[in-house]
């Protein structure tokens, strides 16, 4: 029984290394939906190869807002995102992720639209689709918490949530507002990991579906924003995540006998990528194999 999927963003050009490094799951990174050399053509070909080398296959959006209140610009990114889901289904992949970006009226209107625009996705995906959410960084984002789960009611099952775990760090620490990450990291110890795990249960039904890069924090005016840094060089720390992921994973998920499938996605800087996705997976199963034994 596989403990969970692993794995990386991947172009199709390197999907051999990545099978060949042994990851179990493929990423279709967000820039080959928005390049336009990238046709249908390209997507089936992707399939061909992911279908026989990864157990999972998940497509990442590229970056729009789905809300503003320029209609003409709004209707545009929605026309390019189900564009998207279209090529993502036809490339293999069983989840299309997306950041639902920043809000736009401060009032319900940008849930309700946001809704409308998943609901379009889901039906793009088919009924063995699924599309998730990124839970963002700060609130003046779309997605937060009580959000996706208001959407999942509107849009139903098929929308789940997706942890962008270093995200959460950043939203429930408060660090998205202070910019205090050296505070914020000392707060996320084993006990933080495994609460927010948690509370991913309830807003997902097959998958468990988590990503990770570490992050400095810098800011533009008012705004902390983040920057991706290679493993071992930012926040939050490696040790006490992977020690909650693996307690998580074999406890609670595999030893109650719950029927869902895990995956982990590193998305740091492309120049590390793989060796640090390699070092992610293996810090995991350094503190699952005391559980498993």
């Amino acid at each position: 029984m596989i403990l969970f999927d692993w794995g990386t963003y991947n172009a199709l050009t390197k999907l051999p290394l990545a099978a060949t490094l042994g990851m179990k799951l493929t990423e279709i990174p967000p820039y080959d939906f928005s390049r336009r050399a990238r046709g249908e053509d390209y997507f089936r070909r992707y399939a061909e190869f992911a279908r026989e080398a990864f157990t999972t296959i998940v497509a990442h959006a590229p970056y729009y807002n789905v809300v503003s209140t320029d209609r003409e610009v709004m209707e545009r990114s929605w026309r390019a995102l189900v564009a998207a889901a279209r090529k993502a289904k036809i490339a293999g992949a069983e989840i299309f992720n997306l950041h639902l970006g920043w809000r736009a009226y401060m009032d319900e209107r940008d849930l309700e639209l946001a809704g409308e625009l998943l609901k379009k996705l889901v039906k793009e995906m088919g009924p063995d689709g699924y599309v998730s959410v990124e839970i963002p960084y700060t609130r003046r984002m779309l997605g937060v918490w009580d959000e996706v789960k208001a959407l999942r009611e509107m849009v139903g099952n098929r929308l789940i949530v997706s942890l962008q775990l270093e995200n959460v760090w950043m939203l429930e620490t408060g660090a998205s507002e202070t910019g205090d990450f050296e505070g914020a990291n000392r707060v996320a110890d084993k006990t933080f990991w495994l609460n927010i795990l948690e509370k991913a249960l309830g807003l997902t039904e097959e998958y468990v579906s988590l990503r990770f890069s570490q992050v400095i924090g810098f800011a533009i005016g008012s705004r902390i924003l983040k920057k991706r840094v290679p493993l071992g060089r930012g926040y939050p720390d490696l040790d006490p995540l992977a020690s909650a992921l693996a307690e998580f994973m074999v406890r609670r998920v595999r030893g109650k006998g719950l029927k869902m499938r895990m995956h982990i996605i590193y998305t740091g800087r492309p120049q590390t990528k793989y060796k640090d996705t390699i070092t992610l997976f293996a810090s995991i199963m350094r503190e699952a194999v005391d559980h498993l034994s």
